[in-house]
């Protein structure tokens, strides 16, 4: 549901607009009450000449951000909008951080620093303030991302360090996201971006097939 037309109302204050007219600035930041700041950073990000910027909205929280972003959707449907999550985990926890939120993060930062043609740069960040406090290794923005289609010629051992490379876990049989498994020459992969997991198989060193498959039943699915 677009609420473009709510937005320009609100562009029409005299406070907003003063705001807008800012947005070029290197140094600008906004303080708003939780309510209004989907409708302020919606107001940023609005195409306006001389001042095509992308906009970092900090949240609270993680479903302050969630929702944060929704709404901005809804204001701004031609503007690009993702959420930066935060590790669920504590640093001085023995734990490690659930594989997805590992990909969705690396994935932010790898949109960051290259944006991609097909997708567009993102617009709009949301991150609550503990994704921001959380410390980053320098260089995650320029991993490539394991890119596979039929007929590509890949070693199954390299693409198996280069997941591993990305915090994807190895197991022997696929259940979540972030997990792999190698099979002979098969391997199967569940991407963080992806609905279901992945099953590439291998010839040699050629891919032959891809395919989606269940992680219920690990069956192939008709896709």
């Amino acid at each position: 549901m677009s609420l473009r037309g709510v937005l320009d109302v609100v562009l029409t204050d005299p406070g907003v607009a003063r705001v807008v007219d800012r947005a070029g600035a290197a140094d600008l930041a906004v303080t708003a009450p939780p309510t209004v700041q989907p409708l302020v950073a919606a107001a940023l990000a609005a195409p306006s000449p001389g001042a095509d910027v992308p906009v970092l909205v900090v949240t609270a929280g993680e479903r302050d951000a969630d929702a944060t972003a929704t709404l901005l959707r809804c204001f701004v449907p031609d503007r690009r909008v993702e959420v930066f999550p935060a590790w669920e985990t504590l640093p001085h926890e023995r734990l490690s951080p659930r594989a997805d939120t590992v990909g969705r993060r690396l994935a932010v930062l790898r949109d960051l620093t290259h944006p991609e043609a097909a997708t567009g740069r993102i617009d709009v960040l949301v991150a609550p303030i503990r994704s921001l406090l959380q410390p980053l290794a320098p260089g995650l923005g320029d991993l490539v991302p394991v890119e596979l289609r039929s007929g590509d010629a890949a070693e199954l051992d390299v693409v198996s360090r280069q997941l591993a490379d990305m915090a994807y876990t190895r197991v022997e049989l696929v259940e979540k996201r972030g997990e792999f498994a190698v099979r002979g020459g098969l391997l199967d992969v569940f991407p963080p971006t992806e609905p279901h997991p992945v099953r590439v198989e291998f010839w040699g060193d050629e891919v032959d097939e891809l395919r989606y498959f269940s992680a219920a039943d690990q069956r192939s699915l008709d896709e």
